[in-house]
């Protein structure tokens, strides 16, 4: 991504970019003296001839001239921080090949959006567009990346840097996040994944590891029978901050599943599409990222994370279809299909977290099941939950931060479908349709405390097929923005 800089004395750049609403009458005083009498006179003629139109009226008009190129952005008095964002991210697919751009940030009339607010916004919608995981090509030549160096921003209005850090910070954690799940399985063993977690240590995070060993000891029996068929060994990470001194105990814990390779085991995924299954750790990356960003904003809160990493794999020792486990938690699980392995990663780390860390609220958040894709397709993520606050809560942070979520429901009907013949329970229902409510289901009997908990379930929400708005091609990092707001919102 560029450099962006704040409150340069004059923008020397050839792009200049200029700020108003569509609702402002388009006058020269806008410009501050930026552009010429002359320039402003045929950037004014160009708008008038757009606005004949009214369907036409765009949020960006670019006037090429001789000596500078002038881009108008024209917001909407009622446009969210979010709008701000995504305007953003298509002004960064027009200024990406330039060198240098200035942007002049203003109060926007009409809006409590000042200078600040802009550039923070603005800010982000960059960070996100312009994205990419290159890191495998070897063949890339220099006129394939983009040009921009550095975008500066300039206000008559105070500009503070410290302001943007949080940007800078979230945006970070969604590339973090965006890195892990694009990395192809063999270079994000379980064993590599839970070193790079470690080191999120320098940033005055608490990181544990429990290995192979250590999960056996503790009862760990799900998860492992997952990774029972890998050479892979497993791990499960716990990251904590404590960002609120004065107070004990946790506000929150997250808990991500982090399958980093799913086969489907003996159970064996079709061929078609297994590629993508290196992704099936996207909710561990969320967890991660999350953390990260807490910890670099400084939050007032006090948080613990738990990933579990396995690798699900056919083998020899792989756990067979019919197999029954016993639970950290003490309940028994007749295991009917080994591609229904997330859910048994998260129902030992949910019984540890809940009874090791007593925390007030509990996220899981997972690529849990194809169910939810059938259902919600690639616009929403399915939210699960025994709360009507937390689901509110997760609901709201949701919309302001353009990750939504969908309630589905969970009642005692669903509830019965996993519970098993010859077991406590199984771990998929033998019923069509439903998938991602039994799923659900089948994670609530893990927490024995009852605590407010939520389920989000971004299958189809994790992998975006072409560009859009934030979200480059690839991994999309979705959940990381909803947490942050949630977490942001708790303070």
């Amino acid at each position: 991504m560029a450099e962006i800089t704040f409150n340069q004395n004059r923008g020397e750049s050839m792009v200049k970019v200029l700020l108003t609403t569509k609702e402002e009458s388009l006058n020269y005083g806008i410009t501050g003296g930026i552009i010429s009498r002359a320039s402003f006179n045929k950037l004014k003629a160009y708008v008038a001839r757009e606005d004949e139109d009214k369907a036409k009226q765009s949020s960006l008009l670019s006037l090429d001239l001789i000596n500078e190129i002038i881009i108008l952005v024209r917001f909407n008095i009622d446009d969210t921080p979010l709008d701000i964002e995504k305007t953003a991210a298509r002004l960064y697919a027009k200024i990406k090949n330039y060198e240098s751009v200035t942007i002049y940030a203003r109060h926007l009339p009409k809006t409590s959006f000042k200078a600040q607010d802009i550039v923070s916004e603005m800010g982000l919608g960059f960070e996100l567009a312009s994205y990419s995981f290159d890191k495998y090509k070897t063949d890339k030549k220099p006129e394939d990346f983009p040009k921009l160096e550095a975008i500066h921003f300039v206000s008559k209005e105070k500009l503070d840097k410290k302001a943007y850090n949080n940007t800078a910070a979230l945006a970070n954690a969604v590339r973090y996040a965006r890195d892990l799940t694009n990395e192809p399985a063999n270079e994000l063993t379980p064993a590599i994944y839970a070193a790079d977690v470690k080191r999120l240590e320098h940033l005055d995070l608490k990181v544990t590891l429990l290995n192979k060993e250590t999960l056996k000891k503790k009862g760990f029996n799900m998860l492992l029978s997952v990774a029972q068929g890998s050479a892979n060994e497993p791990y499960v990470c716990i990251i904590e901050y404590n960002g609120n001194k004065k107070k004990k105990g946790y506000d929150i814990a997250l808990v991500g599943k982090g399958v980093t390779f799913d086969s489907g085991g003996i159970s064996l995924k079709p061929g078609r599409g297994m590629a993508e299954m290196k992704q099936d750790m996207a909710g561990s990356a969320v967890v991660a990222a999350s953390l990260k960003a807490a910890a670099q904003q400084k939050l007032n809160l006090n948080i613990v994370g738990v990933i579990g990493l396995v690798e699900n794999m056919p083998s020899g020792t792989a756990t067979r279809p019919g197999d029954i486990v016993t639970s950290l938690s003490g309940k028994t699980v007749e295991i009917l299909n080994t591609d229904a392995e997330g859910r048994l990663v998260l129902g030992d780390c949910l019984t540890y977290v809940e009874q090791t860390y007593k925390p007030e609220r509990i996220i899981d958040i997972a690529t849990l099941t194809g169910s939810i894709v059938m259902a919600l397709g690639s616009e929403m993520a399915g939210l699960f939950t025994n709360d009507d606050v937390l689901a509110e809560l997760l609901s709201i942070s949701g919309e302001q931060s353009g990750e939504e979520l969908w309630r589905l429901p969970m009642t005692d009907n669903y509830r019965k479908m996993v519970k098993s013949d010859i077991a406590d329970l199984k771990n998929l229902s033998e019923t069509r349709g439903s998938g991602s409510i039994t799923a659900a289901c089948f994670l609530e009997a893990f927490l024995k405390n009852k605590t407010p908990w939520a389920h989000l379930d971004i299958a189809g929400m994790d992998l975006v097929s072409a560009p859009k708005d934030l979200y480059t091609k690839g991994a999309s990092g979705f959940g990381v923005l909803l947490l942050n707001k949630f977490l942001r919102n708790l303070c």
